[in-house]
């Protein structure tokens, strides 16, 4: 259980230098506390897909990452950004990626600062 926290914090302050850092990431609220609860369930959903979409896709382009060099990571990762922004839009959560381009930059920055932090941050055991 506390790995799992310790992931949706990463997660969430990923999101959050992704949100702050590019304008076409966007996320309202009417108050510091709503923004902050949306961030956090926005996490959780983004945890969700990659934790089960992410592995499929990989799996079904492989051929592609073998190709590129891995490089077709930042397209997926840009796809699983979209997805989240498309699921948090049908949850009626107020978080929206405007773009591919913008959805690459982001999932790239997303996974600097994710795998920044999970070496800061403690490790908890399941």
């Amino acid at each position: 259980m506390m790995n799992f926290l310790v992931k949706t914090i990463a997660n969430a302050a990923a999101l959050a230098v992704a949100i702050w850092l590019l304008d076409d990431i966007t996320l309202t609220g009417t108050s510091t506390g709503k923004k902050a609860l949306t961030l956090v369930l926005v996490a959780l959903v983004f945890g969700v897909v990659n934790i089960l979409v992410k592995p499929l896709v990989k799996l079904l382009t492989l051929p592609l990452f073998i190709l590129t060099l891995g490089l077709f990571t930042l397209v997926v990762n840009a796809l699983m950004l979209l997805l989240t922004s498309w699921l948090a839009d049908k949850l009626d959560l107020s978080f929206h990626v405007e773009g591919f381009w913008t959805a690459v930059l982001g999932g790239l920055i997303i996974s600097v600062v994710s795998w920044a932090l999970n070496v800061i941050l403690p490790e908890g055991r399941d």
